[in-house]
């Protein structure tokens, strides 16, 4: 994936937790989907497989569900 793939979320705190990023930027419908996405190991922060959805996120992280990537960003 180019660079240029990755959308940008802004966020107005210093950190937001991973289920709550992804139905943020539309990479899950809701948060049952989001807890299944991250329980089934398909989500990815910074590269890795992340298996927490509390995971506490700042700015400069990124998250890749389904090929698709977004960057935290702090409004």
């Amino acid at each position: 994936m180019a660079p240029d793939d990755i959308n940008d979320i802004s966020i107005r705190d210093d950190m937001i937790r991973l289920g709550q990023l992804l139905k943020l930027a539309n990479l899950a419908e809701d948060g049952n989907e989001a807890k299944e996405f991250v329980e089934h190991g398909m989500v990815q922060v910074n590269g890795e497989i992340e298996t927490r959805r509390g995971r506490q996120l700042h700015a400069g992280d990124t998250v890749t569900v389904n090929g698709e990537t977004v960057r935290v960003v702090h409004e």
